[in-house]
């Protein structure tokens, strides 16, 4: 069967390690969590080159991928308390690993940025909002599943 359901691609964070050479202690993030949009910012840029007859060609100058999270916050939840404990900080104190298992067993990982962190809030009859956007601040280190390889991210 071709087709896998969403919630079969795993993500995980961890705070980032002091050290290069220690692995990071990664916590899954998925408990109660309803949502994730996949959201890319991508810089590209039209140019026209003589050589063709002058219609421009797209050129992709970066590429920044950002997941964003919703769901329903968990206190017993030790990759949602790490995500709230971020919410007052800024700069290098936002700043974490990220990892993704995709489900033809395809990892991403690299050092990323929460931002937008919600833990509390939302209707007196709900149960407490969370949420969060991800964004990885370089390209990952990329696993692939289906032969082994490794792509190291720039």
């Amino acid at each position: 069967m071709a087709r896998k359901k969403n919630a079969l691609t795993k993500h995980f964070v961890a705070p980032t390690p002091t050290d290069e050479a220690v692995e990071p202690d990664y916590m899954r993030l998925a408990r109660y969590i309803s949502s994730v949009e996949d959201e890319p910012e991508e810089e590209a840029e039209d140019i026209g080159y003589y050589d063709g007859d002058g219609t421009p060609e797209t050129d992709v100058m970066s590429v920044k991928k950002q997941f964003t999270f919703e769901g329903m916050y968990d206190d017993d939840d030790p990759a949602m308390k790490f995500i709230r404990s971020l919410e007052f900080e800024t700069g290098e104190g936002r700043k974490i690993m990220y990892k993704q298992e995709r489900t033809d067993g395809t990892i991403l990982e690299g050092p990323a940025t929460v931002t937008e962190p919600v833990t509390p809030g939302g209707e007196a009859t709900e149960y407490a909002t969370f949420g969060c956007t991800i964004s990885g601040d370089r390209k990952p280190d990329i696993t692939n599943g289906t032969t082994g390889g490794t792509e190291e991210g720039v």
